[in-house]
């Protein structure tokens, strides 16, 4: 071989190790931007998902999401949402003390660790739940509440028909390995939603890591389970689970602009499997679909209403809820708000008094119907207030002749 084609032999396969170099790096990048626009890789992760968007209620993707599963440590969402209801009704205080039984105590699985007779606030043991998971804190919890698991069990199942939750039946507070419990992807959904009513989960949510102190001075170090609250951007609350029988589970929420998502995954088979899934959910519901509020809760409506008896003319109005337009992405669906307000109105008037609705509308057709509220408290005019005005009244006539 002459060195003329010796050189151009060794040239060429430069420049095909250079391209196969190039290309490794290329497609999997190629891969990754075009799952990011949109694509689907989550369905085949898993045992069963789903995916909603929170404002809602629309469904994005669903698979199996009836399909009675152990949910393992999802379970402590209704845990968890049944404390803070027990707060908003005054029934508990997070500043109350929780005496840990040796029940609570011999919990195995994820804890926090507590001493049998060791008294702790509501508050650090829920928290040790929505971050670490910790049995034993939700057994000390129940207790507090109910007087026992088994009461506080009744209760969750009691709520769970509240809730139009179908496909579930608890057996205790934690989701430890129990003959008979079980949930679906779907009811996860509907219990997550809501326990993310309550602002103070999120604080607790997005704790990272931190030291859970005992009354005897020592501390155990926790970490969130959920690590996608801070590798995920907008990821701001979830609940993992893991035992043999589920496998991996994780329900999350992602908020971005005005959309909130909620992902639900069962049954995966790694924790980085579940949480590459959940994340793509995540991808697929923002790069595909948009919300917008046009019109807030709370943000006071323009309106020319003739307030009729009171102590003052006018009335500050809104909705009560947030009318959100959900589309998709370049859609041309068109949304428009529509009110239904009387021109007069009586006094006296409380706050949070109904005094008309308004329409989220789509393509003509209604798509949302909420109440539209007083803002404010307007007592009736009394009898001093009738004379004075009728005095004002003649003597304004007066001035002017």
């Amino acid at each position: 071989m002459t060195n003329k084609k010796a050189n151009f032999l060794i040239l060429f396969t430069i420049i095909v190790f250079i391209l196969a170099v190039l290309l490794a790096g290329i497609l999997p990048f190629a891969s990754q931007v075009a799952f990011a626009d949109g694509g689907r890789k989550f369905e085949s992760v898993g045992k069963s998902a789903y995916l909603v968007d929170y404002a809602t209620g629309t469904v994005l993707y669903a698979r199996k999401e009836n399909d009675r599963l152990p949910i393992a440590s999802m379970v402590k969402i209704m845990t968890a949402n049944l404390v803070f209801e027990a707060i908003d009704r005054g029934e508990v205080s997070l500043d109350d003390d929780v005496l840990v039984s040796k029940n609570a105590a011999s919990m195995g699985g994820s804890q926090v660790f507590l001493d049998k007779d060791s008294t702790h606030k509501v508050s650090d043991l829920l928290r040790s739940v929505v971050v670490a998971s910790a049995n034993d804190s939700c057994v000390a919890l129940a207790e507090h509440i109910d007087g026992s698991v088994e009461k506080f069990v009744s209760r969750m199942n009691a709520r769970a028909k509240e809730l139009g939750m179908q496909n579930t039946q608890f057996v205790n507070c934690t989701g430890l390995p129990a003959p008979g419990g079980y949930s679906s992807a779907k009811d996860a959904s509907i219990m997550f939603r809501e326990l993310i009513k309550h602002p103070t989960f999120f604080e607790y949510a997005n704790v990272w890591m931190e030291d859970f102190k005992h009354p005897s001075g020592r501390t155990t170090s926790i970490s969130n389970t959920n690590k996608l609250v801070r590798y995920y951007n907008g990821c701001d609350g979830g609940k993992t689970g893991f035992t043999n029988e589920a496998k991996f589970c994780l329900t999350a929420t992602a908020k971005r602009d005005d959309m909130r998502v909620i992902a639900v995954l069962i049954g995966a088979d790694s924790s980085k499997n579940r949480n590459a899934a959940v994340s793509d959910m995540f991808d697929y519901a923002f790069a595909n679909f948009e919300n917008s509020v046009l019109q807030k809760a709370g943000e006071p409506i323009k309106n020319d209403i003739e307030l009729v008896g009171g102590k003052q003319k006018t009335l500050q109005i809104a909705v009560k809820d947030d009318l959100t337009a959900f589309k998709e992405r370049n859609s041309s669906a068109g949304y428009e708000v529509k009110f239904d307000i009387p021109s007069r109105i009586k006094a006296p008037i409380a706050v949070g008094d109904v005094v008309g609705k308004a329409y989220l509308v789509k393509d003509g057709v209604v798509a949302k119907e909420v109440d539209v509220v007083s803002l404010e408290d307007v007592k009736a005019k009394s009898l001093f207030d009738a004379i004075h005005d009728i005095a004002s009244d003649w003597g304004t006539r007066v001035m002017s002749k």
